[in-house]
């Protein structure tokens, strides 16, 4: 991935040999990987400086929205610089000595089982709910019983000694997390590159005030590429909305859609404006 910046390091939350981890090496081959406990966790180390950027997912092909990410977001001060689309390829990971026959439990995320249900009844295992999975696979390890087994990364399979029974193991190709790389530092892609702009907002309280800021971008041929909404208050009356649009600020167009936004908006604050994956397109 074609990066304007090259991190020493950078923050991700989960265990060694997570997910997120992996993508941390794929992306920032040269950079440590900083593991955190949390999300809050993984922000503010951002913020604080102890790291220089953070790898966060944001959605996945399967789950849908990551919790949490969209209410950390718009509060931590932070800018997207950048994105990553992480292929998830589970393994069925086990000790030294353990078979397919051996195996009677597995453990790992709910949705990492829920995603390879097939293989769990074919092998006629019991599937354990785990924090995650590479936390999975680290108790896996430690305990070192050929009863067990987890489902997790290659990764975790190199960080924790354990060797793949299979390969591969999800029911469906093409599990796919999205990812967005935080920065203290705004960093804007060069305007000639296809560009994803991301912003928050919150309307006014007037009749049809969304349907009227999300005007301008249809009459400017601006393509809005996500849009979700969250409450913000306790009395369940105000909404704020994420979007993604195609298309950099510096263009004239994607100028005029945002005027006529705020002009029905009583915030809008711009995220990011980055590089577009090729994913999108060869995705």
């Amino acid at each position: 991935m074609n990066m304007q910046v090259s991190p020493k390091t950078v923050a991700f939350q989960g265990v060694p040999g997570a997910y997120s981890n992996l993508a941390c090496r794929e992306v920032f081959p040269d950079a440590e990987a900083v593991a955190c406990k949390t999300f809050d966790a993984a922000f503010e180390a951002v913020k604080t400086g102890t790291v220089d950027v953070g790898m966060i997912p944001i959605e996945n092909s399967l789950g849908g929205r990551v919790a949490d990410i969209h209410h950390l977001l718009p509060n931590s001060g932070l800018y997207i610089i950048g994105e990553h689309f992480q292929s998830v390829q589970h393994m069925l990971l086990a000790p030294e000595g353990a078979t397919l026959e051996s195996v009677k439990r597995v453990y790992s995320h709910e949705q990492a089982l829920a995603q390879c249900r097939d293989i769990i009844r074919e092998l006629g295992i019991e599937a354990v709910v785990a924090a995650d999975t590479a936390g999975a696979a680290q108790e896996v390890a430690e305990r070192n019983n050929p009863e067990e087994a987890a489902i997790a990364s290659s990764l975790a399979a190199e960080f924790y000694g354990l060797k793949p029974l299979r390969s591969r193991i999800e029911d469906r190709i093409g599990n796919t997390t999205r990812f967005v790389i935080m920065s203290r530092q705004r960093m804007d892609s060069p305007p000639d590159e296809p560009a994803i702009t991301s912003l928050v907002f919150q309307v006014r309280s007037v009749p049809a005030a969304l349907y009227k800021g999300l005007g301008g971008f249809a009459t400017n041929g601006i393509n809005v590429v996500k849009l979700e909404s969250y409450i913000t208050d306790m009395s369940f009356t105000v909404a704020q909305f994420y979007a993604e649009i195609e298309g950099h600020v510096s263009d004239v167009a994607v100028a005029r859609a945002l005027d006529e936004l705020r002009y029905y908006s009583t915030t809008v604050r711009e995220l990011g404006v980055y590089r577009a994956h090729p994913f999108r397109k060869n995705g």
